[in-house]
């Protein structure tokens, strides 16, 4: 299960809005990939489909999807958003990850 925060959906409803999308009928995809100087790295996106091996999930009004592979890395993940003076953006609150970097985009287990 994923979290989301209520800054988070405040931000993802306008981010949404903005881009065609409806946060009551489309989806935020969270996923992981390679890369980043962690070794892993956080993809967040719009979509308006899910695929057959996704795992959905609801928080907060906001519908998540999530690929099969990145489940694993993402239990207990929170999606917050932070907009302090040392950077605006989303922030994975990621409880299996050992190590971040400073910028919060990547991560190792």
């Amino acid at each position: 299960m994923i979290k989301v925060t209520t800054e988070a959906k405040t931000r993802i409803a306008g981010l949404m809005q903005d881009d065609g999308y409806d946060i009551a009928t489309d989806y935020v995809r969270v996923g992981v990939k390679s890369g980043g100087c962690s070794g892993l790295s956080y993809d967040l996106h719009f979509d308006k489909s899910q695929a057959e091996d996704d795992k959905v999930f609801e928080d907060n009004d906001v519908r998540l999807i999530v690929d099969k592979r990145s489940f694993l890395y993402l239990i207990g993940t929170t999606l917050e958003y932070s907009g302090g003076l040392n950077g605006k953006g989303f922030v994975f609150n990621n409880p299996n990850a050992q190590r971040t970097c400073g910028c919060g985009e990547s991560f190792s287990l």
